[in-house]
């Protein structure tokens, strides 16, 4: 691995970018913590916050214990799908790579909800099955999509669609087995649910997904120059079934980490690295870090919306989502044609 040092121009450019996303990511996070159905205003909030002026006991115990897990949560689980995208992208070398539409999600899914069907705990029971799904529909759709490289990014599109279809068939046959009331709470989870966001378990997930964001930032030169091509990269140095082995597991990992206590969330994985691609440009020295941060501030907002957008009540998140990224990916596709 390379390990020479950056130029003072770029490590200055990455740092404004971070500060900037950052900033983004607190704003949105702030505003998850002041919006909601309580009805607390901004003052209340930061009197909680920092601890001036007078705090009100009820506002101090659903900021604590209700809304800053899930705005936490949120934030961990864009930064892991958008980064997830950013990695297939940069590994397939396919701008509509990413875990949802490649069926990723799907198959974490069905082992997700096999480990709660089985009454396994969170962690490590239904955790450790969803990422042996993950890992099983990973397989079938990177068969399908090595062959020729004209036809390798419509393969993929159309292998992920037919796992997602698998995924959603067995999703299915498991929760006709379900006759308690469970079922209601599966079924909300499956589209995207950041409600049951528990403090404890929130922070075993950052625990776990930090040092992924961390190895993930350690290669990022050799995803640049993997988008240049096999042989180019093997010639500059790069182990690249090494490599690839392990971004594959680590990407696979992370998502079914987060699928596991979000469900479903579509499309994130396309809209953040394809936006954040076309702001900053494809280097993933930057692009990595920018994903951490403005994939967590997307999915904050998105879970804002999800809260806010019903009159009583809320919908899930994964709705918000999908209705963003899918006419972003039916536009991306359409432009992908020759």
């Amino acid at each position: 691995m390379n390990t020479t040092p950056l130029p003072i121009s770029f490590l200055k450019r990455m740092l404004a970018v971070c500060l900037l996303l950052a900033l983004l990511l607190m704003i949105s996070a702030f505003l998850g913590l002041s919006i909601g159905s309580a009805g607390q205003n901004m003052k209340q909030v930061l009197a909680v916050l920092f601890g001036h002026g007078e705090r009100d006991p009820t506002t101090a115990n659903i900021l604590w214990r209700i809304r800053l897990p899930r705005v936490f949560l949120a934030a961990l689980v864009g930064s892991t799908l958008s980064l997830g995208g950013l990695v297939f992208q940069a590994l397939l070398r396919n701008s509509l790579a990413e875990p949802y539409i490649l069926g990723i999600s799907g198959g974490s899914a069905v082992g997700a909800i096999t480990g709660i069907l089985l009454g396994l705990s969170r962690f490590p029971g239904v955790a450790s099955l969803a990422f042996a799904g993950s890992m099983l529909t990973l397989f079938p759709v990177l068969a399908v999509g090595s062959g020729r490289a004209a036809m390798r990014k419509d393969a993929l599109v159309l292998a992920g669609v037919m796992v997602n279809a698998f995924c959603s068939s067995a999703i299915m046959f498991l929760l006709s087995l379900t006759q308690d009331s469970r079922l209601h709470n599966i079924l909300f989870w499956l589209m995207g649910d950041l409600s049951l966001s528990d403090p404890n378990q929130v922070l075993v997930l950052a625990l776990t997904l930090f040092p992924c964001f961390a190895l993930l930032f350690l290669l990022a030169r050799p995803m640049n120059l993997l988008l240049m091509g096999e042989d180019t990269a093997a010639n500059l140095g790069v182990n690249v079934r090494l490599i690839s082995i392990v971004l594959l597991v680590v990407t696979s990992f992370m998502v079914s980490a987060t699928v596991c206590h979000s469900g479903l969330l579509g499309f994130v994985g396309l809209v953040m690295p394809h936006l954040l691609r076309l702001s900053f440009g494809p280097d993933h020295r930057l692009l990595v870090p920018a994903c951490i941060l403005g994939g967590g501030a997307y999915l904050v907002l998105c879970d804002l919306l999800s809260r806010s957008l019903p009159a009583q009540g809320e919908m899930p998140v994964g709705v918000i989502t999908a209705m963003i990224g899918a006419p972003l990916f039916i536009f991306l596709l359409q432009r992908s044609k020759p």
